[in-house]
């Protein structure tokens, strides 16, 4: 029996769209029509706002499982009213989905991959079943353990424009057995290709030439990769498995890899977007992962060896501009060989530049010192309290032992602990809009609550992920613009200051922050509303609560959407200039001149244009301002304790940002916060001084003048210019601070 679908009415969408002004930041509505508006081909234009929420709103509603089975009319009538509802919040920008779901909920692409919904992924470093999986080599059992397997999730999430966060800890890398077998690979390519020539010049043979010198194949595996996703992980797969006896066990160690069918550089991908890369990244990556394999003939492999074949896959994980590979490795504090893997500056411009990397501890640790002094050279690593993740939700609620106790690692930005194969599912808040706008804030969260806990209900690819997300039904509702909303609503930041105290186990001397107790209440009631419509919604729907449900993501693009800070952070100046890096074809480039913004050529990047555009933080004037260049490190890091102990049972997505003169505190301060932070990362903290610096902070009078030299709204002039086109974004751009996440 067919599903009933729900479906918004256009007189109600005309009738929004009249009562309601989106909440555009002054960047907002450049970024959404370079980023998530998709192309409508029978129209010749991308979407308008209005038609992406539909899209989106009508691709998560009828996810509910109840619309599957003669729903009553109550029930249609319940979902059709909470729709409009959720229409309204997110056309007025006072909320939105992730990224993710902007750019694909709604889509055929959705219905096809459950997985394309989430933004990011874990997976643990060690052989796992395939088991009932869209993907498994037709060499193994489905039950059988292979090396490859992670290996081949990780990068199948890439190509799906996911990230990846994976762990090789101690503890998984030594599960791996000993590498069996070198291998004696041959990657061919047709002359009638059009990639033939540019293959042959990174690697690849002439497939002529090599049957003429190979008559005699029968010491040969021969896998010809069909155009497909699938194709480029199942040949990935067999090379690493061909190493190990048990998945090779006609001991073959010569294989052929043939890329004939592969299209051509510049060729449309159809189903998430954007234009292929041709065979031959794909033709560095398997020879560059077989001579990292090779090189352990005889040995095992290391926790370097396994980051290393997950950067060269995510290196190659490339299409048009469109897929970011994000990866996150996490490795043993103890492992001096990963910590300083990145000190090779020859592989980190090769390929270690593909992950940021961080570093899982307890509570017990206490060996800050290296890991300070890492951050203070490169930025790196991170930290990730895995004792934390396991055995705690808020901070505030206490210490309750095994209630996450399948967590492993992360995500790439750090927000949400993961078990191996479980994705992170997420929906953002902006306060301080949603009240100017009108919204009770616990309807707000708990709209957005039902909206993440539907995704859990997504036909999922692999087997692994299947059974943890039905186990935990994860979800991590964000709220963005924190500093904004706290500033207005408190008339100052949440850290009103510090008191003299004493680490109760070290007996050393530190500084305690004080926090406003009405933001302290304001928070907890609205985590607790979060809670109580993820339990009535889970009765509704016959399913258990989610194991947890709060946290706070980084936000970047999402955020720029709106005009808010980012997540937890601090504006990065109240007053600046931030530049924006545009296709040289761009139609919206006329627009934006007539509009009055500065524009030039883009002097790092050929054919590109950047333009700048003047922006101003909320409460900038206000004497209790702070920004990344002005807080403390010190106060950072109380931030984020006061994120964890009262809102997130996840965690929270942040980068500190650190003067030269703090960085003797970061140590003391890891210490510190060692019962309290599950995830952090640092960064010092750059001023723009760079010519065409992505962000420049400027004073007030600069700011006016400039501001006023826009005359008119981008959004008007552009839609009566009526020349749009396909395929375009914004050159460069990230969505955190690290640059660790997929954009959508």
């Amino acid at each position: 029996m067919p599903s009933t679908r729900i479906e918004l009415d256009q007189n109600f969408i005309d009738q929004v769209k009249h009562e309601i002004k989106p909440h555009w930041g002054e960047l907002g509505w450049v970024t959404y029509k370079r980023t998530y508006a998709r192309w409508l081909p029978d129209q010749d234009r991308s979407e308008n706002w209005d038609e992406t929420v539909k899209r989106v709103i009508e691709g998560n509603i009828n996810l509910d499982p109840r619309l599957k089975d003669s729903p009553s009319k109550e029930v249609i009538s319940e979902l059709t009213n909470e729709a409009k509802r959720l229409f309204r919040l997110v056309y007025g920008l006072s909320a939105t989905p992730s990224g993710r779901n902007l750019w694909i909920s709604g889509t055929d692409y959705q219905k096809r991959t459950g997985d394309s919904l989430n933004n990011c992924w874990f997976i643990a470093i060690r052989p796992q079943e395939y088991g009932d999986s869209h993907i498994v080599p037709s060499y193994v059992d489905k039950r059988e353990k292979a090396v490859s397997m992670p290996f081949s999730f990780l990068f199948d999430q890439l190509m799906k424009g996911g990230g990846v966060g994976f762990s090789v800890v101690n503890d998984n890398i030594k599960q791996i057995p000993k590498v069996n077998n070198k291998i004696d690979l041959t990657v061919v390519i047709d002359k009638g290709s059009k990639s033939h020539d540019a293959s042959i010049k990174v690697g690849a043979v002439d497939k002529d030439e090599w049957k003429k010198q190979n008559p005699d194949q029968d010491d040969v595996i021969y896998y010809r990769l069909p155009d497909t996703r699938e194709g480029w992980v199942l040949a990935n797969a067999r090379l690493i498995d061909m190493h190990f006896n048990p998945t090779n066990p006609d001991r073959k160690t010569k294989l052929v890899l043939d890329i004939t069918d592969i299209r051509p550089y510049g060729a449309k991908i159809h189903g998430f977007g954007g234009t292929a890369s041709g065979p031959m990244p794909l033709v560095e990556m398997f020879i560059d992962i077989n001579n990292v394999i090779n090189a352990r003939a005889g040995k095992n492999l290391t926790a370097v060896d396994a980051t290393d074949i997950c950067n060269l896959i995510g290196k190659t994980v490339v299409a048009g501009n469109v897929r970011r590979s994000a990866e996150l490795a996490l490795g043993s504090s103890d492992d001096q060989d990963f910590i300083k893997m990145k000190q090779d500056k020859k592989k980190l411009y090769h390929h270690r530049w593909a992950s940021n990397n961080s570093v899982a501890i307890n509570s017990k640790f206490n060996n800050y010192g290296p890991i300070a002094d890492g951050i203070l050279h490169n930025g790196e690593p991170g930290i990730v309290n895995l004792d934390l993740s396991r055995n705690y939700g808020r901070i505030v609620d206490g210490y309750q032992p095994g209630i996450d106790d399948d967590v492993e690692g992360t995500n790439p930005c750090g927000e949400i602990s993961l078990a191996n194969g479980e994705p992170c599912n997420l929906f953002e808040v902006f306060p301080y809009i949603a009240e100017m706008q009108g919204w009770d804030l616990k309807e707000a969260f708990a709209l957005a609550t039902r909206f993440a806990k539907r995704v859990t209900f997504s036909h999922y690819d692999w087997e692994v992920s299947r059974k943890i997300i039905q186990k935990n039904r994860r979800i991590g509702i964000s709220m963005s613009g924190i500093q904004d909303w706290l500033l207005n609503d408190l008339g100052h930041r949440v850290v009103t200051g510090f008191e003299d105290a004493v680490d109760a186990e070290t007996g050393e001397k530190i500084k305690k922050p004080i926090y406003d107790s009405q933001a302290v209440e304001r928070v907890d009631g609205l985590y607790k509303a979060v809670v109580d419509a993820d339990k009535a919604y889970s009765k509704e729907l016959g399913t258990h609560p989610s194991i947890k449900h709060t946290t706070v993501k980084p936000s970047g693009t999402v955020a720029k959407l709106a005009g808010v800070s980012e997540g937890m952070h601090f504006h990065y100046a109240g007053y600046l200039i931030q530049r924006i890096r545009f296709q040289a074809s761009d139609p919206l480039l006329p627009a934006l001149r007539e509009c009055g913004y500065h524009t030039e050529p883009d002097i790092y990047t050929k054919n590109t244009i950047c333009v700048e555009f003047p922006l101003r933080a909320a409460h900038a004037d206000s004497k209790n301002f702070a920004s990344a260049g002005t807080v403390s490190i010190a106060e950072q890091f109380a931030t984020q304790a006061f994120l964890q102990t009262y809102w997130s049972d996840n965690a929270v997505s942040c980068t500190i940002t650190f003067q030269s003169d703090e960085s003797d505190e970061i140590a003391p301060l890891l210490h510190q916060y060692r019962h309290t932070i599950k995830s952090t990362s640092l960064l010092p903290y750059y001023g723009g001084s760079l010519k065409q610096a992505p962000k420049e902070p400027i004073d007030k009078k600069t700011y006016k003048e400039r501001a006023a030299l826009i005359t008119d709204d981008v959004e008007e002039v552009f839609a009566k210019q009526n020349d749009d086109q396909k395929g375009l974004e914004i050159v460069g751009q990230t969505d955190c601070e690290g640059g660790a996440c997929p954009i959508k």
